[in-house]
């Protein structure tokens, strides 16, 4: 069963920064980042508690290739809130 996915702005937002900075260090890199973050959210589509809770309710699913994590919420409503797409050796802060 596929649940309704919700974005976050933050996420979206982070989507694109993202896909923006993967275009400038190689042409398509971009196209290759962004068909794994979709994987990666159908598979939690897929299986929502398949990730365990990392912090306040919030599950993180890594991506196969980039090193980034989707960090999502899965509500009583079953409803899939993808909150945030972040790198994994950045600090989120700076």
């Amino acid at each position: 069963m596929k649940y309704q996915i919700i974005y976050h702005t933050d996420a979206e937002n982070d989507i694109r920064k993202n896909k923006k900075w993967y275009k400038e260090q190689q042409a398509g890199l971009e196209k290759r980042f962004s068909l794994a973050v979709k994987e990666t959210i159908s598979y939690i589509s897929v299986n929502p508690l398949l990730f365990e809770v990392k912090y306040r309710n919030t599950r993180v699913a890594f991506t196969k290739i980039f090193p980034f994590g989707v960090h999502y919420q899965f509500d009583n409503n079953n409803k899939i809130i993808i909150l945030t797409i972040l790198h994994t050796s950045k600090n989120p802060l700076v």
